[in-house]
């Protein structure tokens, strides 16, 4: 597993705090400003980073991800160039920093060329929306290799008896996605996810962070009252898509995760 997710989540909880992790997708709107986007995220408060690999059949992708994804290609993004900005960024940085994205794009360059390639770039951590646990075991085996966790998705449609075997099994964090449905199409509703989270982190080694509908101060603070982390994709997305290449971009990002981050610090 990863030390730097590992310590983050550590020192967090030894200063009684909640894990802010907000997704981008890597290369919207181009690689150079994701690169300023991941150092203003941390300064803005983030504790760990969930990076999207785009890619052309985004399924568990709302619109908001599916266009960042499509402006992301359209732009000429590939994965190896997503190692190449993550290797510029370890330069500078040492947060934690996941891959987020579909199965197809690491099989085309190759699983094990990807974790030798992840692993050397500074990547802490990769998360594979289609990809079933139980069809994992000849990535999870070449992750481990390299030192990159995998991490596990959960859904409220997950059984408790494979909730519970998953949840044992787990490495980083667990990524405990709120509703069914699709990213950014519906509210999160808080109260009707605590008992499964509170449940899953009875009988998790890692800790839980959950994701899917949470766009507000107000949202992230009610999923830290029982979550260890709150993932949020969507909503920042959507200042990126508005703001482009202008030169408020930044500024506008800062202050949306700073305000994220206060939350949570209250929560």
């Amino acid at each position: 597993m990863s030390s730097r997710i590992e310590n983050t989540f550590a020192a967090l909880q030894q200063r009684g705090e909640k894990a802010l992790i907000p997704f981008i997708t890597a290369g919207d709107p181009n690689l150079a400003v994701t690169a300023d986007l991941i150092l203003t995220l941390e300064r803005g408060g983030a504790d760990l980073i969930e990076l999207g690999i785009p890619f052309s059949d985004p399924m568990a992708d709302g619109p908001t991800i599916q266009a960042a994804s499509e402006r992301a290609l359209a732009g000429g993004t590939t994965l190896e160039k997503v190692l190449a900005l993550v290797a510029e960024v370890r330069k500078t940085s040492q947060i934690p920093l996941v891959l987020m994205g579909y199965y197809n794009p690491v099989f085309r360059y190759g699983v094990e060329r990807f974790a030798k390639a992840a692993s050397a770039a500074g990547v802490d951590a990769l998360l594979l929306v289609d990809l079933p646990p139980e069809e994992a075991g000849e990535i999870s085996a070449v992750m481990d290799e390299a030192g990159l966790a995998l991490i596990t998705l959960l859904a409220p449609t997950t059984p408790p008896e494979r909730m519970q075997k998953l949840a044992a099994a787990a490495q980083g964090y667990l990524y405990y996605v709120s509703m069914t449905g699709v990213t950014g199409a519906q509210k999160i509703t808080p109260e009707s996810i605590r008992d499964a989270v509170e449940e899953l982190k009875s009988y998790s080694a890692v800790p839980v962070g959950v994701g899917f509908g949470i766009s507000t101060v107000d949202d992230a603070r009610a999923v830290a009252a029982f979550a260890d982390g709150v993932v949020v994709g969507s909503a920042l997305v959507k200042i990126i898509e508005q703001y482009g290449t202008a030169p408020e971009l930044q500024a506008q990002v800062e202050k949306f995760i700073s305000a994220l981050k206060q939350g949570l610090v209250a929560a």
